[in-house]
Formats: C-alpha cells, structure tokens, sequence
C-alpha cells in the first residue's frame, strides 16, 4: 500500500500539475481529521507521510501541564504514537475521498487567481441553467459564472445583476461584465450553498458592461484616442454616455455612434434595445450639463459651482423632453454630470422675473397648479412649479432626489 500510494500521487501531482509536497501537506491534514474521527481523540493529531515508503504514522496530541486561567484551553501538548496496525486499510478507505477534496480545492484556488484579475473583463458564454434566482453560464470547458437575479426584498445580502425585462433561453450567447470572484478561502465571503454556485459573478446591469461593449465596437475606445468619462444607466430602460475625444478633431460622438448609427445599434442589441444617449463631454460644467439633457435644446445653463447647483432654462415645447418620461432624462443627465440640474420653462422664467405686484406668488399657484403642486423647495428658496405625481407630494423630477 505504502509504495503504491506514493506512486498513486507522484502520477496525480504531475497530471494536476499540483506540487507533491504540497500535495503530501495536504493530504496530511486531511487524514487528521478523519483519523481524530475514527479513533475517538480529544485533539487533532499529528498524521505523517514518509516521504521515500509512503509508510502513515499517527501522532495523538496530549496535552501538558495546567490549563490556561482565562481561556481553558492548554497551550502545550506532548505526542504518543497511535499509529493503529491496521492504518493502511484505514488510510486507503479515506485517501480516495481526502485527495478529491483536496484537488477541488485546489482548482478554485486556480480559478479565483485567474480570474481576480479579470474583474471588469467582459465575456461571453453559454446560458446553461436559469432559476428562479440566478442563471448560470458556461464560460468555457469547466468554467461557470453565475449571473444573480435574487428577489432582494427576501434576500438583501444576495444582489440582482440582471435587467427586469431580460429573459434567457438554454443554450443562448450571453455577453456580461465580471463584477466579483469569490474567493474559496474566506467564509465570510462565501454565500448561501456556494459549494454548489459557481465562484464568478457576473453583471449585466453595471455601467462598466455598456463601457465594455462600446470598447468591442468601437476601435477608437479601445486605442484610447476616445475616452469614456462617465456611465448613468437604468438597466432595461436607458443610459447616458459621456465621451471624450483626445484629438481635437476627432469627434466623439460621432465615432462611437458609427456610419449611419451602426456601432451604437449593436451595443443597443446587445442591450436588448435599451436606449442609449451619447454625449460630448465638456471641462465647462455650463456645456456638459446642456448636453447631458440631450435630445433636449437647452436656452441657457446657470451654474453654482459651490453647490453643484445648475439652473437650466429651455424653450417650452422642450420642457417635457428635457424632463423625459417620469422625469428619467433629468434623473440621468443628473447623475452623469454630478450636477444638482432644476429645469424651468422659458415663460416660467419670464413670469417669475416680472413685478411682484403683477403675480402675486398664492394667486399664481391657486390658479395655475391649485393644492397639486410639487413640495420641492430649492436653496434659494424657489419652489418647484410642476405637478405633483399622483399620491406624492413631488413631481417626477425631484421625488427621487
């Protein structure tokens, strides 16, 4: 037995590439264990492998002297030979199942080193599962990914990367963005039944997953003469790109929308036609908040730069688009730049910068708005003059703020 075991894991470490002490280490431990079970010890004993016989030698660990005062626990041990006689029956029974927890552990040690390093590389897989609360994907030949779509009012520590309309069929091409690898080795990390959940992580709500697509079809991106500058997106629904071009005559938005929106419409496909908004980023924050509003025109831009507070008047058939549907294109043009953004209507501003005597402020909001209008109150103490959204006591614009 004893040389047969030798020669069982010199063949084993060199198939697995794995090394053999490393592999004998191992193995050592994990016979400790089995061995404390079967032999009925208090304590872990000590379990060797001789190197050139193979021959198995139990260890009991017994402890000496007086037990610490505070924890209980002894803090010395002296060690008795236990080796039974029958410890090569007993190690073959228990070699089998040790070195297959031993290489599964050792391949998820692989796999997370490989892949700690890719977190934010985009890949491209194979749906072959989906449940309830994830789908699974097959990245290559033994490689899975999960991509989570946990129900996050009964699972909160868990977390959904996956749009709300999106649906996946078995065998489907899935692109997505690594967002997390798991590492094997802390348990803190690990979730519920992640033995049988696959260690990478994967998103295709993140902003870095529309970054990568425009990066794949876009050469500009790729080489670094166009810059992404910043991502706001709402999974499923829209997003705003902001780019940058690092030649001054090149531009930007043109190169990642393509010949007749060619480049843009795959990153949307892929996107399962979500509507995605490109804009030219800008140093001066009165310009770059003008075209994060876009399709919008703005009129003007007014910008306090202590509070990051923009102030943006448009014509008044642009109100509603600049607005957008449940107030989304402000809501993203808001969390693009950074940028607190109010937008008023043209003829909201020419009432309120005429003579007070001519608009008396409870007379205008009785008549225009009645008891409907939105709560909002900005720091310079104007009030928001939009609706009020039903059973809210805020328009579409600021309820989320």
């Amino acid at each position: 037995m004893a040389s047969e075991l030798m020669e069982a894991l010199s063949a084993l470490a060199a198939e697995k590439k794995i090394d053999e002490i490393y592999l004998l280490e191992k193995l050592e431990q994990s016979l400790s264990k089995s061995y404390k079970s079967i032999m009925y010890l208090d304590y872990d004993p000590r379990v060797t492998i001789d190197r050139n016989t193979g021959k198995i030698y139990v260890f009991e660990q017994v402890p000496v002297g007086e037990p610490d005062e505070e924890t209980g626990e002894y803090t010395e041990f002296e060690e008795r030979d236990v080796t039974p006689n029958n410890v090569s029956r007993i190690a073959a029974q228990n070699v089998k199942k040790c070195l297959v927890d031993i290489l599964r552990e050792h391949e998820k040690q692989e796999l997370y080193e490989e892949f700690e390093e890719r977190i934010g590389e985009l890949i491209s897989g194979q749906v072959l599962q989906t449940t309830r609360d994830f789908t699974i994907i097959k990245i290559r030949e033994g490689v899975e990914a999960e991509l989570p779509h946990f129900d996050l009012t009964k699972n909160p520590e868990e977390r959904n990367e996956k749009p709300p309309l999106e649906r996946y069929r078995h065998n489907q091409r899935l692109k997505a963005v690594i967002v997390e690898v798991r590492d094997p080795s802390s348990m803190e990390t690990l979730p519920k039944g992640h033995n049988t959940r696959p260690m990478i992580v994967v998103s295709r709500t993140h902003p870095e997953f529309i970054k990568r697509l425009f990066e794949m079809e876009v050469p500009e991106i790729y080489e670094g003469v166009v810059e992404v500058k910043a991502i706001a997106r709402e999974a499923g629904a829209r997003s705003k790109v902001a780019v940058y071009s690092r030649e001054r005559n090149l531009d930007p938005v043109g190169a990642c929308v393509g010949p007749k929106g060619s480049r843009v419409r795959m990153v949307v496909e892929e996107l399962h036609n979500e509507r995605v908004d490109v804009i030219a980023w800008n140093p001066d924050p009165a310009v770059y908040v003008a075209n994060a509003l876009s399709p919008a025109h703005v009129s003007s831009v007014t910008v306090d730069t202590e509070k990051n507070y923009a102030t943006v008047v448009v014509p008044d058939d642009q109100l509603s688009l600049a607005i957008g549907k449940e107030g989304q294109n402000a809501r993203l043009a808001a969390r693009l730049t950074g940028w607190h953004i109010d937008i008023k209507s043209m003829s909201l501003v020419k009432s309120t910068s005429a003579p007070e005597s001519l608009i008396p402020e409870e007379e205008e909001e009785d008549e225009d708005l009645g008891d409907n209008r939105c709560a909002y109150v900005a720091e310079n103490g104007t009030r928001c003059r939009n609706h009020a959204r039903p059973g809210s006591k805020y328009c579409g614009i600021h309820e989320n703020l």
